[in-house]
């Protein structure tokens, strides 16, 4: 990652997969009348899409790079925090599709951390750690609704 606006572009990026990801998991989930896990995943989608704004609003007055979907460079095949599209099976219960969402969190968590840890740019370590700690965030709250979960208690979706 060389620049600010290359980790914006990115940033952007992965919060677009996430949200999209996550909405045709909770679409096809009220699809097969799985709505109590149809919820958790519009939940993660609408979080994703508050991500979202917030990373276009960074990148407001700067130039970002067009990039092209080969240019984007993800640890993996997919951007980083898409959720498992295997979590689409309509016998999917609540505990798994938690694993999956901590799964995609952690995804993105870890590669903001791995910007912030291997940059020599000040200014883009700076947003990067802004970024993990965010992620940070989602995946403590992931973890605190399966421990809800474990206990047979209410998650914040199930209201």
């Amino acid at each position: 990652m060389n620049s600010v606006e290359e980790f914006l572009a990115h940033a952007i990026r992965i919060e677009q997969e996430a949200a999209l990801r996550f909405g045709q998991l909770a679409d096809a989930m009220a699809t097969q009348g799985n709505r109590e896990v149809g919820r958790l995943f519009r939940q993660l989608a609408d979080y994703s899409k508050l991500h979202l704004a917030d990373a276009r609003e960074r990148a407001g007055y700067r130039n970002l790079p067009p990039l092209r979907p080969e240019d984007y460079t993800w640890p993996d095949i997919e951007s980083p925090e898409a959720a498992a599209i295997w979590a689409a099976d309509p016998l999917l219960g609540r505990e798994q599709a938690l694993q999956v969402a901590l799964e995609a969190e952690q995804g993105g968590l870890d590669y903001y951390t791995g910007v912030m840890q291997t940059t020599i740019d000040p200014e883009l370590r700076a947003l990067a750690k802004e970024f993990a700690d965010e992620e940070a965030g989602h995946v403590a709250e992931l973890q605190r609704w399966i421990a809800l979960h474990y206990e047979g208690k209410p998650l914040p979706t199930d209201v």
